[in-house]
């Protein structure tokens, strides 16, 4: 069976880990601060505040940006559904704005329509690793006074405009789940260029104590912490983080070869009438996180017949990305909302395998699979 996907994880990783248990310092300490200042420097941001994952960034993300019960904050339906979450878990009220229909990003105009006084952000996603139109919504946000948080879940290693993912606006989460191109086991990173997001944020993911543990372990005298605001426990361990600087020191490798492997799908695959093969705008650069096929309508089989068959042949595959608005958790809040676009883009689309490193014949497989089914 070709997977779908599998973390870059080596004998270096694994030693880096082996270091971290041994020097008898496993939770946040050193290697949590260097993972963070090499981040940082990766993505040209100020600072880099590492977490438990991805969706407890953007929880505090929402949390550091004053979103607060009764505000609204724009995302797309079709994402993951811990983008949705992080706005629930501030008592705010997700708007699920329409997708572009060839790259699965927010479509900017829909989500302009979708504006009310309750709007106080909007939440952009970079799909599938596929960097988003970040000017075009930080005009928007700039007009109408509305705050820019990036969900780059998928987007590590990825650019816009000749500038990594992270440095553009002042809340980016990032996620480091093994699904995505490179992994701490689990693991998230926020990037901001705003000092007072970082620092706050650095109190709330450990309980709001005013003391850190590295300052009381390496103090010469007494010193006790004392707890400025009810916060959480959203710290990363230095193990996650011995691992991450080792994944973030390839990162560019394993995106130069996933783009090797994207750019054989493009070349072999784009003479298939019945699919529409996803597309690189001049002046982004994606990090290819997930490969989707969209199916036309003429397409022989459908989207759940197409991924049975790859199955039978020994081909993994996905669904395209969710949408949360048809989710059991957001039917009742989201009652007679239609997202046609979004809901076609999901319904029509898969997700092939694509990972490091996956040999030329997983490759040559999967494309003579996917022909064999659709030519």
């Amino acid at each position: 069976m070709i997977p779908i996907a599998k973390p870059h994880l080596t004998e270096h990783d694994a030693q880096a880990a082996y270091d971290a248990i041994m020097s008898g310092w496993i939770t946040q300490g050193p290697r949590v601060s260097e993972f963070e200042e090499k981040f940082a420097l990766y993505t040209g941001a100020k600072h880099a505040v590492a977490v438990s994952n991805c969706t407890t960034g953007l929880h505090l993300a929402m949390i550091v940006a004053g979103i607060k019960a009764g505000d609204e904050v724009i995302c797309p339906s079709m994402s993951y559904i811990a983008t949705a979450n992080s706005i629930m878990y501030v008592g705010a009220t997700p708007i699920f704005a329409e997708v572009h229909p060839e790259t699965y990003n927010l479509d900017v105009s829909d989500v302009e329509r979708r504006i009310t006084s309750k709007t106080k952000a909007v939440l952009l996603v970079h799909q599938i690793g596929m960097p988003a139109d970040i000017d075009a919504f930080a005009a928007l946000c700039k007009k109408h006074n509305l705050i820019l948080i990036e969900d780059a879940a998928c987007a590590a290693g990825s650019s816009y405009k000749g500038k990594k993912i992270g440095s553009h606006s002042d809340l980016v989460c990032f996620s480091f789940h093994p699904r995505k191109v490179i992994s701490t086991g689990d693991g998230g990173m926020v990037t901001t260029n705003n000092d007072a997001y970082a620092e706050r944020m650095k109190l709330l993911r450990q309980h709001g104590m005013s003391v850190n543990a590295g300052a009381r372990h390496g103090a010469t005298k007494i010193i006790f912490e004392d707890h400025l605001e009810v916060a959480y426990n959203y710290r990363m361990t230095d193990i996650q983080a011995a691992v991450g600087i080792q994944q973030l020191a390839k990162l560019d490798w394993i995106v130069e070869e996933r783009r090797k492997i994207a750019q054989r799908y493009l070349n072999e695959l784009s003479d298939i009438d019945c699919i529409r093969l996803p597309r690189e705008e001049e002046g982004y650069f994606t990090n290819w996180q997930s490969f989707s096929i969209y199916l036309k309508e003429s397409a022989p089989l459908s989207r759940n017949e197409l991924m049975q068959a790859l199955l039978d042949k020994g081909v993994a595959s996905r669904r395209g990305v969710m949408t949360s608005h048809r989710e059991t958790a957001y039917k009742t809040i989201c009652a007679g909302l239609e997202l046609p676009q979004t809901e076609d883009a999901c319904d029509r689309s898969i997700i092939i395998p694509l990972f490091v490193p996956m040999s030329d014949e997983d490759v040559s497989t999967v494309i003579h699979q996917l022909r064999s089914l659709l030519v």
